[in-house]
């Protein structure tokens, strides 16, 4: 009855949780003995197995050992108990303390059994219970030795790898590491031999121990240890999801495992060591492939640079951390490394070499594979360490700018690199962007700078300060990139479009009308300039520009109306409020630009044919600037306007106006030429010369002056007036350096000769002058001739007055003379006259000796002679006067004979008709003189 007990209970115990059919255990009701308890029947059905929790089967077992008396019975009762809480790992059974107190009660139930040699179990569990009773009682020393009975009589029991186990902890406890070591070997191997799979974790916690065994042996034992170590860590982490989900009971052992590792390590050959334990590089390599074994590799070294960091030892940490990415390069646990890096540098306090690690952290996976191999905390790590490096080196530049330190371009440099790798991986990153155009600006990085700028302005919505960064992007046009002018228009249009309300708009649009016009295109300039006017948030000083380029650009193309009423508004908006950006001296610009245009409509409408509008024009310009030298000029030219116009009525007051109002203008210096031509011009020479003197002492050559005047006076009719000025010049003794002046000086003498009553002295000098000069007009020539003649006439007068009487010689001395002076003038006249005046000259000094002749015969006889003497006398007085008529005859005959040469004239006729007289049967004829021209075949002699 006992045994059937026994057998179904061990089949119930040993059936696996869940079969292919379920079936059903029934117990009987409780009774006091094993006798008293029904049987266990076994219903084999096809339904799932009942509820049966490891808890109750535990429970009967355990009232099984209380109530029995048999040793056998209560010792398999305990080890069913023990099997239960093996095999189900809960804490199931007797308590701690009531473990104790059976195993001191079993114990004497293990005695009884061996004593007797009668038990019918298994005797490798009863050793194993024996030595775990002694184990909790008390009695190690007795717990080793059955346990080392159960591992030499039953070598192959399932229980010997747990026995091995308890050895090694007993050597271990006794510092017995070397012993220790070996039965934690034993205990491994026996584990892994056996099909005991509950007792798996015993092997790992073995070789958890081993290690420590072989670390207690001191350094010569290390690299055994190490290796071990990394078993542990192995078998405990098979792969990395492990990590993600370690077991309370692992979590503990893996983390003194890699601090051992890291302890062993620190104190041999650092990383080195760490790579000789775990496989060697090629193994570590591999470790983080898909293959790869040894995955967990990295925790090893990121736990020794650790320590060394936590002992001070900072370059040392750094170099595990670096010794691990280099024989690793892509490892997806390398940002770390990279990172702890710069935490390490942090921690010792040595900012630059933190930076450093940042940077290359930063530069490390900064190409776009290499981020996004990074995982999404790592990301946020790198934009973190990246904005850091940013600010740092923004911040250094701003310092090293301000104190004129050279080199902050490059720091700016870097700075902007940073904030352009952050910000093109940033959503909302605006700012950053911005950051970036600012730094790549001071950097002296244009075009960079040009970029970040309208990203941060165009490509990122909703940023509020996209207005200021596209602001910012013109502003690099415009300073770095001026000469592209295109460039910079087609910027400040994408800036108008997107930004059509900000405030710098206006100003913007003034700038780039500016260059267009700068650039000749000056349509292009009016429609900016125009823009400006259209938008309704522009200020005062901002249409006053745009006025003033419109104003400039139509004044400079032409379009004078146009460019008037630019420049009227320009003045309304000066007019209609203060403003303290106006330049000092604006106002009179604009106004002057004002009355520009209007004067310029004055001379394009005199220039068209439109003198009088031009009037207008040059009227209009005293309102617009009043008292300005260009209203003054323009007051001048509408004079000048009409004068040209030949308005002489008109342009006269205006002229006469002008110089009152303005006398001491320059201009005004030549209203008096301007009046003397509009009076000359208008027939009204007195006047004009009456201007011509007025003020004539003033001038520095004040007879070219008074010359002017006489001429207008002789022109006037005003001989008086003429004649006092020419005398007058002519008294400074003025002589004659070129033809025009001896003309002038003859013209003068003529003009007095002709209006004097006696001008015998200025005869005299026309002739003399004109003797003397080398230079010679038909004019002077003229003129001279006839004075001569005159005075020649006038010397003949003389002549025929001298009476010859006694005595003769004296008288005829006297009329010899006047005869003489009276020949030399004809013979000037004709030196001077020529051909013009010869005819008279020859009949004047023919007659000259024809008056000698007769006065010679007429003269008296002297009283004393008688009559005989007388007539003698006579015929002597004859003899003496014939040569004189023959040579008048020969004269009047000469001038006879210019018929045929020069034609006739009266004086010609005044030869002839004394011919007749003195020889009239030749001369003494009627005859028609007819004008006659030889020609060239004609025969006549």
């Amino acid at each position: 009855m006992k045994r059937v007990l026994f057998i179904v209970v061990g089949l119930i115990l040993g059936a696996p949780v869940v079969g292919q059919e379920s079936f059903r255990v029934e117990l009987g009701r409780d009774g006091d003995t094993i006798e008293d308890m029904r049987p266990v029947f076994l219903t084999f059905e096809t339904r799932p197995l009942p509820a049966i929790s490891p808890a109750e089967v535990a429970r009967r077992y355990q009232q099984l050992f209380e109530v029995s008396d048999e040793p056998e019975v209560r010792i398999d009762a305990l080890n069913r108990l023990g099997n239960i809480r093996d095999r189900s790992g809960e804490s199931i059974g007797f308590s701690p303390e009531q473990e104790v107190a059976v195993y001191q009660q079993a114990l004497d139930s293990y005695e009884s059994i061996l004593a007797h040699g009668s038990f019918t179990g298994r005797l490798d569990e009863l050793l194993y219970q024996m030595a775990k009773a002694h184990a909790l009682t008390g009695e190690s020393e007795k717990s080793i030795n059955r346990l080392k009975q159960l591992v030499g009589l039953y070598p192959k029991s399932p229980l010997v790898a747990e026995a091995y186990f308890r050895i090694a902890e007993s050597a271990f406890a006794s510092a017995e590491y070397a012993v220790a070591e070996t039965f934690y070997l034993d205990a491994i191997n026996t584990a892994h031999s056996s099909n005991a799979g509950h007792r798996a974790g015993m092997a790992e916690k073995a070789r958890y121990m081993l290690g420590w065994s072989q670390f207690k042996q001191g350094q010569a034992a290390w690299d055994r240890a190490g290796k071990t170590f990394c078993q542990v860590l192995q078998e405990r982490i098979p792969n990395t999801s492990v990590l993600e989900s370690v077991r309370d009971t692992d979590a503990d052992t893996i983390d003194d495992t890699l601090r051992m590792l890291a302890v062993m390590a620190a104190r041999q050959k650092g990383g080195d060591s760490l790579i000789a334990w775990l496989g060697g590089k090629s193994e570590l390599k591999a470790s983080h492939g898909e293959t790869g074994s040894r995955r967990w590799a990295y925790l090893a070294f990121d736990r020794l640079a650790d320590y060394y960091a936590a002992q001070g030892h900072f370059e040392k940490s750094v170099e595990v951390n670096r010794l691990f990415v280099a024989i690793a390069p892509d490892h997806p646990r390398k940002a770390d490394f990279m990172a702890q890096i710069a935490a390490v540098w942090q921690l010792a306090g040595d900012l630059p070499k933190a930076r450093e690690a940042k940077a290359d952290y930063v530069e490390m996976f900064g190409s776009d594979a290499g981020y996004s191999s990074l995982q999404m905390a790592e990301q946020a790590r790198w934009q973190v360490l990246s904005r850091e490096l940013a600010d740092y080196f923004y911040y250094r530049g701003t310092e090293q700018k301000q104190q004129d330190v050279a080199g902050y371009q490059a720091s700016f440099q870097k700075a902007g690199t940073y904030y352009f790798g952050v910000a093109r991986r940033q959503a909302q990153s605006g700012e950053v962007w911005r950051l970036a155009g600012d730094a790549f600006l001071q950097a002296g990085n244009a075009a960079n700078a040009l970029d970040s700028f309208r990203t941060a302005a165009y490509d990122i919505a909703d940023y509020p300060e996209a207005a200021d960064s596209g602001w910012a992007a013109v502003a690099v046009l415009r300073d770095h990139y001026e000469s592209d002018l295109e460039s910079v228009t087609a910027e400040s249009d994408r800036f108008a479009m997107a930004f059509h309300d900000d405030p710098r708009l206006p100003g913007l649009m003034v700038f780039v009308a500016r260059r267009w016009r700068e650039q000749g295109l000056p349509e292009v300039a009016l429609a900016y300039a125009g823009k400006v006017l259209l938008l309704e948030h522009s200020t005062t000083p901002e249409r006053y520009a745009a006025w003033v380029l419109i104003g400039n650009v139509r004044q400079e193309t032409g379009e004078y109306v146009l460019a008037e009423e630019a420049w009227t508004h320009a003045l309304q908006l000066m007019e209609a409020e203060t403003w303290p950006e106006l330049p000092e001296g604006a106002e009179q610009q604009v106004r002057r630009q004002l009355a520009g245009a209007i004067y310029q409509q004055a001379e394009h409408a005199n220039a068209t044919g439109k003198p009088i509008l031009a009037v207008g024009h040059f009227h209009r310009v005293e309102a617009a600037m009043p008292g300005s030298e260009i209203a003054i000029k323009a007051r001048f030219e509408a004079a000048n306007t009409l004068l040209q116009a030949a308005e002489y009525s008109d342009a006269i007051p205006e002229l006469i106006s002008f110089r009152k109002a303005f006398p001491d203008h320059p201009l005004a210096g030549r209203i008096k030429d301007k009046l003397v031509f509009a009076y000359t011009s208008s027939g009204q020479p007195l006047s004009a010369a009456n201007e011509l003197l007025a003020g004539i002492d003033l001038e520095r050559d004040p007879w070219s002056i008074r010359l002017r005047a006489a001429a207008l006076f002789h022109e006037a009719g005003d001989k008086t007036r003429r004649n006092e000025l020419y005398l007058s010049y002519l008294k400074t003794g003025p002589e004659a350096d070129s033809a025009a002046k001896h003309l002038e000086l003859q013209t003068i003498r003529n003009r007095l000769i002709a209006s004097m009553d006696d001008p015998g002295r200025l005869r005299q000098e026309m002739v003399a002058q004109e003797m003397a000069s080398p230079w010679h007009s038909q004019e002077t020539l003229a003129w001279s001739a006839r004075q001569s003649l005159v005075m020649g006439a006038r010397a003949a007068a003389v002549f025929s007055s001298v009476q010859l009487m006694q005595p003769l010689a004296a008288s005829l001395d006297r009329k010899q003379s006047a005869l003489e002076s009276a020949r030399q003038h004809f013979l000037d006249a004709e030196s001077l006259g020529g051909e013009a005046v010869r005819s008279e000259s020859l009949y004047r000094r023919a007659e000259l000796y024809r008056t000698l002749a007769r006065d010679l015969m007429a003269s008296s006889v002297p009283e004393e002679l008688n009559e005989l003497e007388g007539m003698q006398y006579q015929m002597l007085l004859e003899e003496e006067a014939f040569p004189f008529e023959e040579k008048a005859i020969g004269l009047h005959s000469d001038n006879h004979r210019r018929i045929a040469e020069e034609g006739y004239d009266p004086w010609i006729g005044k030869s002839m008709a004394v011919l007749a007289r003195l020889n009239p049967g030749r001369y003494d004829r009627s005859v028609r003189w007819m004008s006659w021209t030889k020609e060239d075949d004609d025969d006549a002699s």
